[in-house]
């Protein structure tokens, strides 16, 4: 969670403000912020998530059909924690996100890359693919790509760079149909080491976008 904070510090400048969290799952990250006295939005797809963060936190996510409700240039960050893979709709969903975002606000996106060392090494077992929950896959190129079509730029990437060692595991009990663990630790360590020298090489990246 203090990885999230400063990212989100990072991008918006502030301390406090207004925060929307997109696939907000039973809203741990929300907690965390909303302690930090930012005013907090969530979005879920799931309704027992949902009804498990009001439970958990007190924190009441919207559905994310809300997403096209929710009023212009309203928020100062905006996150999306492995969740644009998820996305069905993603110019709908980018363009939108576009108009919710304050004139200087942050949106910043986590998603798995199938560039890195280790998606590299698994081939069709690396478990973030993720068939066929991930609907689409992502690389440094690729995202640029995407956003710009939006107007979006990215300012930053940052490195996820523990992603590395449960995708390995994960992958590596694939591919034996065992637990692998020196073999999953040591791929993913390889990916770790290869993500610190370069970020689009992280098995997961982290960008921080601002809106042209």
């Amino acid at each position: 969670m203090r990885s999230k904070q400063n990212w989100v510090k990072a991008a918006t400048g502030l301390k406090q403000g207004s925060l929307l969290d997109i696939g907000c799952g039973t809203g741990a990250f929300l907690h965390y912020m909303k302690q930090l006295n930012w005013d907090v939005t969530g979005l879920e797809p799931d309704d027992t998530a949902r009804s498990n963060a009001k439970t958990l936190y007190g924190i009441e996510p919207l559905p994310s059909s809300e997403l096209f409700h929710l009023p212009a240039q309203q928020y100062d960050a905006i996150t999306m924690w492995h969740v644009l893979e998820h996305v069905h709709s993603l110019h709908d969903y980018l363009r939108q996100i576009r108009t919710l975002l304050k004139p200087e606000g942050a949106l910043i996106i986590a998603v798995p890359n199938y560039t890195s060392p280790d998606a590299e090494h698994y081939k069709e077992l690396w478990a973030a693919y993720d068939v066929p929950r991930h609907l689409y896959h992502f690389s440094p190129s690729s995202m640029e790509e995407l956003l710009k079509q939006h107007k979006i730029r990215i300012v930053r990437k940052h490195p996820m760079v523990f992603d590395g060692f449960y995708v390995s595991l994960l992958s590596e009990k694939y591919k034996t149909g065992g637990n692998g663990l020196i073999k999953g630790f040591w791929n993913g360590f390889r990916s770790y080491r290869k993500g610190l020298k370069n970020v689009d090489r992280c098995s997961s990246v982290v960008y921080e976008c601002k809106a042209d």
